[in-house]
């Protein structure tokens, strides 16, 4: 192509300072399909210390470019025979983001320079200049590189450091989640001491529970909670007088009626902890039937928590299939039928119907694993994971 430069101009563009090379200095590709402006700006950026590579068309770029060459920076002219400037900015735009492009032209025309610049031109140089327009372009664009790098490499940086400090702060959590669980299996087993007559109980019925729950397609978190709650149901019998737990005949109808106090009062030893906030309304409604008919609060249908909906068939199930001073442990299927039985009444259809499609061998095996590690049992979060 044809430019404005002349010989006088060219001879002005030439002569100046010389300067020293960089050790490490910044390589530009110079792309022009006139060997005398590819060999003047050669000289200009070599002079100020980088280090130039010249490609007389668009394609023999791409070639040098697909060798495995690096540079930091490309000139290149926008009027060119075989490949524009602007289909040649495409295609390093996407092969080489990292790399910014000058583009040199010599139409006087803002919407040629914008249109470069909207392909993604980090800017463009006007023929003929001068050779500190030219080296000021350079630095600009260079260091707009260097700081897009580096902001990269921030980010990623902060990414990671995001990330580590999440899991730091996860497993911190979770220690943190296994040393509470460990204290409320802590409270469990000071309750069995206190009531022997139901050792295990507790455990046996969460599990149950859990493996209800499980069924239904409930997420991990909310199987935590509502296992918690089954765990601690009978909590608020640590505030019951030992008269009255341990009584070997029936209960006054006062008895009865501290009795039931121990919903209330675990309810309110629970709810002040945070992370067993949720599992205190299990412990709350436990008592709760599904006609209206429980206590202490005679919650009728979804008013009562599904945790404590869930508990319910748990707990029925577990004493039915338990040892009693009065009589021997009953069958799974005597406590399915009886289950089935109060189906809308005591239990919530929707849950009867969970647990009547699960096999026999479910709550024998829990009630095996459980009896079998009593000293060892995890508490259920742990125990709900193991058995997923």
């Amino acid at each position: 192509m044809c430019t404005t430069i002349d010989a006088g101009k060219i001879g002005r563009l030439i002569t100046f300072p010389q300067a020293h090379p960089s050790v490490a200095s910044e390589r530009i590709l110079i792309v022009d399909d006139e060997e005398a402006i590819r060999e003047i700006v050669s000289s200009m950026l070599e002079n100020a210390g980088y280090q130039a590579m010249q490609a007389a068309s668009g394609v023999q770029a791409l070639e040098i470019l697909g060798s495995g060459e690096e540079f930091q920076l490309m000139l290149s002219d926008l009027m060119m025979a075989e490949m524009d400037g602007i289909a040649l900015l495409d295609r390093v735009q996407d092969c080489y983001p990292d790399m910014p492009a000058i583009m040199v032209t010599a139409v006087h025309d803002i919407s040629v320079a914008l249109a470069a610049i909207r392909n993604g031109a980090y800017d463009y140089l006007l023929k003929p200049f001068e050779r500190e327009q030219l080296l000021a372009m350079v630095r600009r664009a260079l260091e707009h590189r260097k700081l897009r790098l580096e902001n990269r490499a921030y980010q990623s940086n902060l990414e990671s450091l995001v990330a580590a400090r999440t899991e730091q702060l996860r497993q911190t959590m979770a220690d943190l989640e296994r040393s509470y669980d460990i204290t409320l299996e802590a409270l469990g087993d000071a309750l069995d001491l206190k009531d022997a007559e139901t050792e295990g109980h507790s455990k046996r019925v969460t599990a149950f529970t859990i493996a209800m729950a499980r069924a239904m397609g409930m997420s991990g978190d909310k199987i935590r909670i509502i296992a918690r709650g089954a765990f601690l149901h009978d909590i608020g019998k640590m505030a019951i007088p030992d008269a009255i737990l341990r009584k070997p005949g029936a209960l006054t109808e006062e008895e009865v009626m501290i009795m039931r106090e121990h919903c209330a009062r675990g309810y309110h030893m629970l709810k002040k902890i945070p992370f067993l906030a949720d599992a205190s309304e299990i412990v709350y409604s436990h008592q709760e039937k599904y006609d209206g008919t429980g206590y202490p609060r005679g919650l009728v249908g979804d008013e009562i928590p599904i945790g404590s909906r869930l508990f319910a068939v748990a707990d029925t199930l577990d004493a039915i299939t338990s040892d009693r001073p009065y009589r021997a442990a009953q069958t799974v299927q005597a406590a399915r039928e009886e289950i089935k039985r109060f189906s809308g009444t005591q239990f919530d259809p929707k849950v009867v119907e969970i647990f009547l499609s699960m096999p026999d061998s479910i709550w024998e095996d829990l009630r095996r694993e459980i009896n079998s590690h009593a000293r060892k049992f995890a508490f259920p979060s742990k125990f709900a994971e193991r058995n997923a």
